[in-house]
C-alpha cells in the first residue's frame, strides 16, 4: 500500500490516483527483479506517458518510489516502499509481460495492481526437493567454472545440497534470514577447514565461494556501478554500500570459521585441475540449476544456456583482447544485444530471464568475497584482488550501458528503415 501525506478535509482526491498506485506497485516489483533504478524510472515515465499522465514526476530509489502529482494544488506525493523479497525468474518474466501489455493496451490500473499481487504470491513451479537439487547444481556448476581439482567435485555436491536446505528453511523465517549469510559462511568454512581441506588439494575459499552463490552480492554491486555511471548517485552509492556490507558479513563468517577450525595443514601433494573443458560443463550445470532453483518458465532452459554460453564466450574474448579485469566489458557489450536479438523470436522467453542469468556469470561477486576474506585473514595479495574486483565491476557496468545503447540504436534504425520501406511501397 502507498503511504500518502495527510490531505486537508477540503482537498480533492488525486485525479490520477489509480495510475499512481499502479506505477508505484510496478516500480517496487521491478526493483525486486534486480533492475537498476534508472531503468525502472525510465519504464515508469514511459507508462505515465502512455496513460497520458504527464503531470506525474517520478523518483526511484533502491527501496523507495516517490510519485508527485503536479496537477493538484498543492501538489501531492505518493510514497511506495520497495521492500519486497527478490523475485524468481518466472515472476520477473511475468512482470515484463505485464508492463509491456499494459503499455500497449492501457490496461485498467486496478487490473494491473491485482495482477501484480497474483504474480508476487504465486508459488514456485518446483517443490523444495527440486529447488535444493537446483542449488546443488548451481554450486557444482559455478565451482567447475573455477576449474577446480577432481577432489573438489564431491565437496561441491555436499555443500550445495547442505546450503540449499539452509536457504530453503531460512527464507521462510524472517528472523533467521537476517543472520543467514554469516551463519552459512561460518558453518561451511568450519566444515571445510576441519574435515575437508586436509584431504582435498584446493584452496579453502575456492571451495567455499560456489556454495554461497545465492548470498554473493555480485549482481547488486554491478547494478550499483551501472547506477553510478548513469548519474544516479544516491541510488548507486547506497546500493554499493549495501553490497560491500553483504560481502563483509560473508567474509566475517569465513574468518570466524577459519579462526575456530584453525588453519588447515599445508598439503604436500598437488592435484591437477580438471582442464579447459570444465567451465563449459559448469555452464551447462549452472543453466539447469537456475532453471530449477529459480523456477524458470517452461521452455526457457535452452535460452538460459544460450545466454550463459554467449556471456562466457564473450568474456573469454575480452580476456584475450583486454585482460581479465576488463573482460567483463566485452562480455556485457556482446551479450546484451545477443539477448535482445534472441528475445525477438516467438519461442524465446522474457529477456529478463536471459539477462539475469548472464549477469550472474559476468559479475565478479566471488572475486570480491575472496578478496575480503583474504584481507580478513591477512593473506598477501588481498588488496590487489579487491582492486581487480572493483575494476571489473565498472568495466561490466560500462559494457552494459554500451550494449544497451547499441541495442536501442539498432532497434531505432531498423524501425526507421521498415517505416521508410513501408512508405515507399504505399507510394508505389
Amino acid at each position: 500500500m502507498a503511504v500518502r501525506p495527510r490531505l486537508r478535509d477540503d482537498a480533492a482526491p488525486l485525479p490520477d490516483a489509480g495510475v499512481t498506485e499502479m506505477l508505484g506497485q510496478i516500480g517496487a516489483t521491478l526493483l525486486a527483479s534486480s533492475q537498476a533504478t534508472n531503468d525502472v524510472e525510465a519504464t515508469l515515465n514511459d507508462l505515465a506517458e502512455q496513460y497520458e499522465c504527464r503531470n506525474l514526476r517520478i523518483f526511484v530509489l533502491p527501496t523507495l518510489i516517490l510519485i508527485e502529482d503536479t496537477g493538484t494544488t498543492p501538489s501531492q506525493t505518493a510514497i511506495f516502499p520497495a521492500d519486497h523479497d527478490a523475485l524468481r525468474l518466472d515472476q520477473s518474466a511475468a512482470m515484463e509481460r505485464l508492463v509491456r501489455d499494459a503499455g500497449v493496451s492501457r490496461t485498467l490500473p486496478e487490473t494491473v495492481v491485482a495482477t501484480i499481487s497474483r504474480i508476487r504470491s504465486a508459488p514456485p513451479r518446483f517443490g523444495p526437493v527440486l529447488s535444493v537439487v537446483g542449488y546443488m547444481l548451481l554450486t557444482v556448476g559455478f565451482g567447475m567454472v573455477l576449474n577446480p581439482t577432481v577432489t573438489a567435485l564431491p565437496v561441491y555436491v555436499v555443500l550445495g545440497a547442505l546450503v540449499g536446505v539452509i536457504v530453503f528453511i531460512g527464507s521462510r523465517s524472517q528472523t533467521l534470514s537476517l543472520i543467514l549469510p554469516v551463519l552459512t559462511a561460518f558453518s561451511v568454512t568450519l566444515l571445510i577447514s576441519v574435515l575437508v581441506r586436509p584431504i582435498v588439494h584446493d584452496d579453502v575459499l575456492r571451495l567455499v565461494a560456489p556454495s554461497l552463490v545465492s548470498f554473493l552480492p555480485g549482481l547488486t554491486l554491478t547494478i550499483a556501478a551501472v547506477e553510478l555511471t548513469s548519474g544516479q548517485m544516491m541510488a548507486g552509492a547506497s546500493r554499493l554500500v549495501y553490497g560491500i556490507a553483504r560481502l563483509g558479513l560473508l567474509a566475517f563468517g569465513v574468518y570466524v570459521g577459519i579462526s575456530v577450525g584453525g588453519q588447515p595443514p599445508t598439503s604436500t601433494g598437488t592435484a591437477e585441475q580438471l582442464g579447459a573443458w570444465a567451465p563449459w560443463v559448469g555452464i551447462l550445470l549452472v543453466s539447469l540449476g537456475y532453471y530449477l532453483f529459480s523456477a524458470s518458465p517452461r521452455g526457457s532452459l535452452v535460452w538460459i544456456l544460450y545466454a550463459l554460453v554467449v556471456a562466457y564466450s564473450a568474456q573469454l574474448l575480452g580476456n584475450l583482447l583486454l585482460g581479465a579485469e576488463l573482460s567483463g566489458l566485452i562480455g556485457a557489450v556482446i551479450v546484451i544485444p545477443a539477448v535482445y536479438l534472441a528475445g525477438r523470436l516467438k519461442a524465446a522467453p522474457s529477456t529478463a530471464i536471459m539477462l539475469t542469468c548472464a549477469y550472474w556469470l559476468l559479475v565478479p561477486g566471488a572475486m570480491g568475497f575472496i578478496g575480503l576474506s583474504e584481507a580478513a585473514a591477512g593473506t598477501a595479495g588481498a588488496t590487489t584482488t579487491l582492486l581487480r574486483t572493483f575494476a571489473s565491476l565498472f568495466a561490466i557496468a560500462i559494457g552494459m550501458m554500451l550494449g544497451a545503447g547499441f541495442s536501442r540504436d539498432f532497434t531505432a534504425i531498423s524501425r526507421g528503415w521498415r517505416s521508410a520501406s513501408h512508405k515507399d511501397e504505399e507510394e508505389n
